[in-house]
């Protein structure tokens, strides 16, 4: 069943929303070579706490975790594609990241993630991280009244598949409200025309995943929750919890601008 957010709601998803971005932010900036995984985490666990916000991905086990969610951010290297757990890894030259994080506050959530180059970049991961942002924006532009979930992958899938990259089937975008997982699905590919009207009051996490290969293959680690690619080629994430309203689209995790 999908929630319909009334402006009042959707302001408060917002401040829920302006917590994560400002996480995201944090830990972007503390992200260096040599730094860990885990010190990123407590970097979003402080500006959680200072927020008086609470994490729905710490203690989270969806229906295929073999154990509950041990941390507050997503952080997933390299061939990684999301899920992955905080470890005492410290991030290397080069290295590509992508953190996804949420906070419920005064009972809402937000949900957004962002994906980085740690030292010197290479070439082919900043299209790839480009390509996911563009994605992304195009999934953004989609999500009007009149259309349909269907338009939002279509869009999503379309730049995706365009420049070449791969989409793990089955993983995408979803609702959110009091819950960080609410319904409907928003997948990353589709038809447009088809699915769920969209309406004034959806609230939409818009999240493509894009694969470097052009391959869709991954599995999942032996943690049980990392999502890595079969081939071993790199990966980005980009998310945005999105409003459908009636003058456009209004993005609740908005950041700023490293």
């Amino acid at each position: 069943m999908v929630e319909l957010k009334t402006d009042t709601s959707i302001d408060a998803m917002h401040a829920a929303g302006q917590v994560v971005g400002r996480a995201l932010t944090a830990v972007r900036r503390a992200a260096g070579v040599g730094v860990s995984l885990l010190e990123l985490d407590e970097v979003a666990r402080e500006v959680l706490r200072e927020a008086g916000a609470s994490s729905p991905f710490l203690g989270y086990r969806p229906s295929f975790a073999p154990t509950p969610f041990p941390a507050v951010i997503c952080a997933s290297v390299n061939d990684a594609i999301v899920h992955g757990i905080p470890t005492r890894y410290r991030l290397r030259d080069g290295d590509l990241v992508s953190i996804d994080c949420g906070a419920t506050l005064d009972g809402w959530a937000g949900d957004s993630a962002i994906s980085f180059t740690v030292g010197r970049p290479r070439p082919a991961d900043l299209r790839l991280v480009e390509t996911a942002e563009r994605a992304l924006a195009a999934g953004i532009e989609a999500a009007v009244p009149g259309n349909r979930v269907g338009d939002i992958a279509h869009a999503v899938g379309r730049v995706c598949r365009t420049a070449g990259y791969g989409i793990p089937h089955g993983f995408g975008g979803h609702g959110v409200g009091r819950r960080m997982h609410e319904d409907p699905d928003v997948p990353n590919e589709g038809r447009p025309g088809r699915g769920l009207s969209l309406r004034p009051g959806m609230v939409l996490a818009i999240e493509p995943m894009l694969i470097a290969s052009g391959k869709d293959a991954y599995y999942a680690a032996e943690d049980g929750w990392t999502l890595r690619t079969a081939d071993g080629s790199r990966a980005a994430h980009v998310e945005h919890t999105v409003a459908v309203t009636e003058s456009g689209p209004r993005i609740l995790t908005a950041r700023e601008t490293p």
